[in-house]
């Protein structure tokens, strides 16, 4: 049994299912104390029962671990204060702080709600910074912390009718990078994980003919397990060399995803009209375009 993180007291959000539920079996058989979140909702809002935390609780307990139950929402400041309040109250500590909690509400650009959008933004990116910033007095007082963020390739490269999710994806990156460079003075670190596992958020895909039958069954190799192992070594102390880098994990691959950097530059002495950056500029810089591509067209290879 690995103890790479033993000792240490973890907060895991969403932690009641998938991806979630997976990272904190794994920080418990590392030896970590796990704060088990989960509001116990369906991907859509609806329900709302202690029952996942208090499964994976239970879960962990019973094979020796130590854990506690939480259900308060990651979706507002005062909540998510409660969350880190409740694991220094019982734990004495807390060491890192996963933030997986997410929800799905897809719908195509043009007929997105104002509801739909801020419901996937309240969860996802507020969540987020509501989490890390709650963690922050804690680990900035201590000299220590590492935090997990969950980002997703429909931000960083591009999915249909995921504006809401791939905004909050997307702004959960630079999130990250701000927190570890105003934090990296405290020894506080902070990084990102694309997961691609089948999961609750991802078993409404189609499958009804041959075709999508084939690609769900290789869709079902990419074990929302198969996610965990990173984000324990992210919370461990052999990290402590990696702040503010995006992973993404499939199946058995684990990739270092790039981050914006200039491509190409143009310069005019004379200074830039319309006209001029129509015929010179743009023309320049046309062949480093990035096609209007999703993420299965840029990661096209079956999970390995």
């Amino acid at each position: 049994m690995s103890a790479a993180v033993s000792g240490k007291v973890v907060i895991v959000t969403g932690a009641g299912g998938g991806i979630g539920r997976e990272i904190a079996l794994a920080m418990a058989r590392a030896g970590a104390k796990v704060v088990v979140n989960d509001i116990g909702v369906s991907l859509n809002g609806e329900g709302g029962t202690q029952g996942p935390a208090r499964a994976v609780t239970e879960e962990i307990r019973r094979a020796g671990g130590e854990a506690l139950a939480n259900t308060d929402s990651v979706a507002a400041y005062d909540s998510a204060s409660e969350v880190l309040r409740a694991a220094v109250e019982h734990f004495g500590r807390i060491d890192a702080v996963v933030n997986n909690a997410g929800n799905l509400r897809d719908r195509v650009f043009h007929k997105m709600s104002e509801q739909e959008w801020r419901q996937v933004l309240d969860v996802h990116l507020n969540g987020s910074f509501f989490m890390s910033r709650a963690a922050a007095p804690y680990f900035r007082e201590q000299g220590s912390g590492s935090l997990v963020h969950m980002t997703s390739t429909s931000g960083l490269i591009g999915n249909f009718g995921q504006a809401n999710y791939a905004a909050a994806k997307l702004g959960i990156v630079a999130l990250s990078k701000s927190i570890a460079l105003d934090m990296a003075r405290y020894n506080v670190r902070s990084n990102c994980i694309a997961p691609f596992a089948w999961s609750r958020m991802t078993d409404s895909i189609p499958a009804e003919t041959d075709e999508e039958k084939a690609r769900v069954e290789k869709l079902k190799k990419m074990e929302a397990g198969k996610v965990a192992p990173l984000a324990v070594y992210l919370a461990s102390d052999m990290a402590q060399a990696v702040n503010a880098q995006v992973f993404a994990v499939r199946a058995n691959e684990i990739m270092l995803m790039s981050q914006p950097r200039p491509l190409r530059s143009v310069h005019h002495a004379e200074g830039w009209t319309p006209e001029s950056i129509g015929e010179i500029a743009m023309p320049a810089m046309r062949k480093h375009f990035y096609a209007l591509e999703r993420s299965p067209d840029v990661i096209d290879w079956d999970p390995i």
